[in-house]
């Protein structure tokens, strides 16, 4: 594992998967400015390696994040709305659609590894992710109405798309949490584990992920994050696009070869 930026985010490649960890365990790896910066340049960084094919993003210690950092939120508010302070808010902000825009662009996979703990921003950065690992007994919520505030980090918009209106409504409105089980029930989550599992198993998924032909697999991620934005005869002809983009290249090739003589295909990502 190497450091990024501060310190506060270690990454690393095993393979053709990247391992990117939130390093601040002394504070539940909470997300403040620093961690935030660290964070978008960790996964750019991870990103820019051709060898990597998928992404876990964990967290160091018993927990995967615990959110925003309380005492920075808190000590903003002391100050009212001072014109430094409002900025000082709003870059808090940017910082994290920031990271969160950069998981949702990725050319890989993501799969994030949710120990104990991921509520209020910790959620709303782990759903851009194709795919979330949760402990049986993770905290998993947006709880900012009970703060003083709402979740504004995407969750409003992604959820209803992920869970539907009525369930996406009655846990941002709530701020209760969602049982890891029900989670997984309503397509929230993917794999629901034992605390002390979550991290391998993330990173196990990483692994069986980067097996697939990466070019199919950036596409694929191109056309099903454009599935509920589109209409569906647009859809189709840009998935249709997409595909024929294929055609031509080495691992289509490969991918067919491979399966007809029996053996396991070795994608090169040309």
């Amino acid at each position: 594992m190497r450091e990024i930026g501060t310190g506060n985010i270690l990454v690393d490649v095993d393979g053709h998967r990247g391992d990117i960890v939130l390093n601040r365990p002394e504070k539940r790896n909470a997300m403040n400015e620093a961690v935030l910066r660290d964070l978008k340049q960790a996964f750019e960084e991870v990103l820019a390696d051709d060898s990597v094919r998928a992404i876990a993003l964990l967290g160091e210690g018993p927990v995967f994040c615990a959110g925003m950092d309380l005492e920075m939120m808190r000590d903003r508010g002391e100050h009212g709305d001072s014109s430094d302070e409002a900025e000082a808010q709003s870059e808090s902000g940017n910082l994290l659609g920031e990271a969160i825009e950069v998981i949702d662009t990725a050319r890989v996979p993501t799969v994030v590894g949710i120990k104990r703990a991921a509520p209020a921003g910790a959620f709303e950065l782990s759903l851009p992710a194709d795919f979330r690992v949760i402990s049986t007994d993770a905290k998993y919520g947006v709880i900012e109405v009970q703060l003083g505030t709402f979740p504004h980090g995407g969750a409003t918009q992604r959820l209803p798309r992920m869970i539907g209106l009525a369930k996406a409504k009655e846990l941002v409105l709530s701020g209760e949490f969602i049982d890891p089980d029900e989670a997984k029930q309503i397509g929230l989550v993917n794999e629901v584990c034992e605390p002390d599992e979550v991290d391998a198993r993330a990173r196990e998924l990483a692994d069986e992920l980067a097996e697939n032909a990466p070019l199919g697999m950036e596409n694929a991620r191109k056309a099903l994050n454009a599935a509920l934005e589109m209409p569906l005869d647009e859809g189709l002809a840009y998935e249709q696009a997409l595909g024929s983009q294929l055609d031509d290249t080495y691992d289509y090739t490969e991918g067919f070869s491979a399966r007809l003589e029996d053996r396991e295909p070795e994608f090169e990502g040309r």
